[in-house]
């Protein structure tokens, strides 16, 4: 389980998509934005999520490839 999709089902977003469907392009865009995202919060927001710094920037380091366990076939 990736930090982006922990953290998604806390909040409720939603991918994009069902378990077990191979990732669409639009799908890969929004990992690609929201590890980007996470790599650029404050310390103070990786704290009110339960991140350390080091978790966020290993996330967002991870290649495209490397998608959620759920998006996996």
């Amino acid at each position: 389980m990736t930090i982006i999709s922990a953290l998604g089902r806390q909040v409720g977003l939603s991918f994009g998509h069902s378990a077990r469907k191979t990732p669409s392009l639009a799908d890969l865009a929004e990992l690609y934005r929201q590890r980007r995202a996470l790599a650029r919060l404050d310390a103070r927001s990786l704290e009110d999520m339960g991140v350390t710094r080091r978790e966020a920037e290993a996330e967002a380091r991870r290649p495209l490839w490397d998608v959620p366990a759920a998006w996996r076939c």
